[in-house]
């Protein structure tokens, strides 16, 4: 296939972009609440290097995408009232616990979204980022510009969502070439869902040079359909596992290019704040 065609017509492309769209201009907020001398310290942390508006409080949440609710103890009825309102509106929470007296179970919180505090240690921001990535899933991706300290995290979890989501369709399509377009659609989805995260904007003109320029995805594939001719009876499980392979691949190679843009894109500003002073 030449380089810059894509299995994916003019349409589809421009709802792509539409989509990227729609997504970077969801301004909400994450929210911080509970124990005030934790939560002074926290907004601190993740409004590091980036913008704190979009940090609100936990009255806010008919605006957060999100809620990190710090406890340093049992919760109390404000903190379970809170928790439970969260649950309500339909806001992710993830609960990060400090103190002796914390056991394990917060109300209305899932296990999977608790971070547990270590003695003697500072926040563990790399491993709150992770949560909140896990537990926001696409939402994060808007909140990672705004707020770079979750962005590795944020990229991290795409890559692994898409390219599972890539497995699962390359071994469920038995028709052969019948998957490519499914494919090469959500690889294109991932690749607009990081240069979101780095605040660079894809259109559709440029979108199908650019996965060419990043992926071997469709080279991946061509070994996948090599690959069924040895072995033919586990062919489904090559097939997943190739398109796995390769979509991660195509994730990293995006990560990498936008990362890059990103910092040329930063140079130019410094470069004239220092010729200012």
């Amino acid at each position: 296939m030449p380089r810059g065609k894509l299995p994916l017509g003019p349409v589809a492309l421009w709802n792509l972009v539409k989509e990227l769209r729609r997504a970077a201009s969801d301004d909400r907020a994450l929210a911080l609440g509970g124990a005030p001398e934790l939560v002074s310290a926290l907004v601190r942390e993740l409004a590091r290097g980036g913008d704190p508006s979009a940090l609100v409080g936990p009255d806010r949440l008919d605006r957060a995408a999100g809620l990190v609710y710090v406890l340093v103890g049992r919760p109390t009825q404000a903190d379970e009232d809170v928790l439970k309102a969260a649950r309500r509106a339909r806001v992710p929470v993830v609960c990060f616990a400090a103190g002796p007296d914390f056991e394990g179970y917060v109300p209305h919180v899932l296990a999977t979204g608790i971070v547990r505090a270590r003695p003697g240690e500072g926040f563990p921001v790399e491993e709150l980022a992770r949560v909140l990535a896990q537990r926001l899933g696409e939402a994060a991706t808007p909140l990672s510009v705004r707020l770079p300290v979750l962005r590795d995290a944020v990229c991290d979890q795409l890559i692994e969502s898409f390219a599972r989501r890539s497995g699962v369709l390359a071994a469920a399509v038995f028709v052969p070439g019948a998957d490519l377009p499914v494919l090469t659609l959500n690889q294109a989805r991932l690749v607009l869902r990081i240069a979101l995260a780095y605040g660079i904007e894809v259109d559709a003109q440029r979108l199908p040079e650019l996965l060419g320029v990043l992926g071997a995805g469709l080279g991946f594939r061509t070994v996948a359909r090599e690959a069924l001719d040895f072995v033919p009876v586990a062919g489904w499980l090559v097939k997943g596992a190739v398109a796995y392979a390769g979509t991660r691949a195509l994730g990293e190679a995006a990560r990498r290019y936008f990362a890059a843009r990103a910092e040329e894109a930063t140079q130019p500003r410094a470069a004239a704040s220092s010729d200012v002073s």
